[in-house]
């Protein structure tokens, strides 16, 4: 039964691909791709909300971002999980497009992601984007126990920006400066974008300012300034904080810079700009709380990340972290969930884990510091999730993180104020996830 279930997404993906590749040659859309090891659900979203603005677009929905969720979103097309008569549907679907002369999209954004290596290469060597953009790239990356090194990660990565079409332009963070050392290995045209001055958009630490609700005190967003080619603009992001959103905002402007259109206006779209569930969405708590919804998944650098922006947020009581495995760390996992513990017990009053790996996020917060009686470890996402509900009084703020596998969203379903929203709030909500 495995043998015919593997055979069967085989020829599935081949398919889809051998379709989507033909609709591309075809109908001949403009393609933004987007890498790294964090953010680029949330860049995607923010190029969609620019582009979107200017042209017809369409983006990756979710995370499509593999070898099947890329030609469904060229093609168009939900994932028909294990229902055989909606993938006849969208294998139809796609021969129709390549059949008659429909209305495509003029631009498409599409999220590229690596779980082992090659994925990257393969993909990218039919999609040949317009602009490519590399978000964020980390020491120890999520995925990388399927790598030699890192830096094969690193390089994986890169394989995106080498396929750029010939006169297409390479975006790279100015502050991360393994993606910076890809600029020595291309020919293309590159833009940056980051904090740092010798970025093409610069953005200042100082103009950044959290936004709070004059009532209530619930954070609202973030507002800050970027700077291009003599001219300052004014950002506005609602529902989120944290730098990942300032840095995704960035590469939807560079987008824009690209391509010469009004900077104001793409500002201005990005007031349209949804942030995805699970990537530090600001969701209200019980009994007046505040989470921070990062559940989508975690690696060291999104994870340290999250807890930076916990970190700046101020509230009337504690702040918690509710932290889970990160998964595919190989060799570093040890390590790595330490060092994430050291640096919740500096920030954190209260530190709940979740899963085997999290047990040395738990040692880490007690060498930082952080008393035993503080500390507390589980098993299930779920079982936290009820135990933070005990916990948690008006004013706390709780951050929770953790891997796909992990499933730490059933903990944030425990504490939501409004938890039949949890369709419209919260990650993996379909059936096919909740049954798992």
């Amino acid at each position: 039964m495995k043998f015919l279930k593997t055979l069967l997404k085989k020829i599935t993906v081949a398919v889809l691909t051998l379709e989507a590749r033909l609709i591309l040659k075809k109908y001949k859309p403009k393609i933004v791709a987007i890498t790294g090891t964090v953010g680029k659900t949330s860049s995607k979203d923010a190029v969609y909300a620019v582009l979107s603005h200017f042209y017809k677009t369409r983006k990756s929905e979710k995370s499509f971002n593999s070898e099947i969720g890329i030609p469904l979103t060229v093609i168009g097309c939900p994932n028909a999980w294990n229902n055989p008569l909606m993938w006849i549907k969208n294998f139809l679907d796609g021969i129709s497009l390549l059949i008659q002369k429909k209305p495509y999209p003029e631009w498409l954004v599409l999220e590229v992601g690596a779980d082992r290596p090659g994925d990257i290469k393969k993909t990218a060597s039919w999609i040949k984007p317009d602009i490519a953009i590399i978000t964020r790239l980390s020491k120890v990356p999520a995925h990388v126990e399927f790598f030699e090194s890192p830096e094969a990660v690193k390089a994986e990565k890169g394989e995106l920006a080498h396929a750029v079409s010939k006169n297409g332009t390479i975006i790279l963070n100015a502050d991360d400066e393994d993606v910076m050392s890809l600029k020595e290995k291309i020919k293309n045209r590159t833009e940056s974008y980051g904090f740092s001055k010798d970025a093409t958009l610069v953005a200042s630490y100082e103009n950044i300012e959290y936004k709070k609700d004059e009532n209530d005190g619930y954070p609202l967003g973030i507002t800050f300034r970027v700077d291009s080619k003599g001219s300052s603009i004014p950002v506005h992001l609602s529902g989120g904080f944290g730098m990942n959103h300032v840095y995704s905002a960035l590469s939807a402007l560079a987008v824009a810079d690209v391509r010469e259109l009004n900077m104001v206006r793409a500002a201005e779209a990005l007031h349209t700009y949804e942030m995805a569930p699970g990537r530090l969405r600001l969701i209200k708590g019980v009994k007046g709380s505040i989470i921070i919804d990062d559940t989508y998944n975690a690696s060291p650098v999104a994870m340290e990340s999250a807890l930076e922006t916990l970190s700046k947020l101020e509230g009337k009581a504690k702040k918690i972290a509710v932290l889970g495995d990160m998964l595919e760390l190989g060799k570093h996992a040890s390590t790595e969930h330490r060092r994430m513990g050291e640096i919740a017990g500096k920030i954190c009053d209260m530190v709940i884990t979740v899963g085997i790996r999290a047990r040395h996020i738990a040692e880490g917060a007690l060498i930082a510091g952080l008393s035993e009686k503080k500390i507390f470890q589980f098993e299930d996402s779920k079982e936290a999730g009820k135990f933070l509900e005990q916990k948690i009084k008006e004013g706390d703020i709780a951050l929770v993180k953790g891997s796909q596998g992990m499933r730490m969203e059933r903990a944030v379903l425990e504490v939501m104020a409004n938890p039949e929203k949890a369709k419209e709030l919260l990650v993996r909500q379909e059936e096919e996830w909740k049954s798992r």
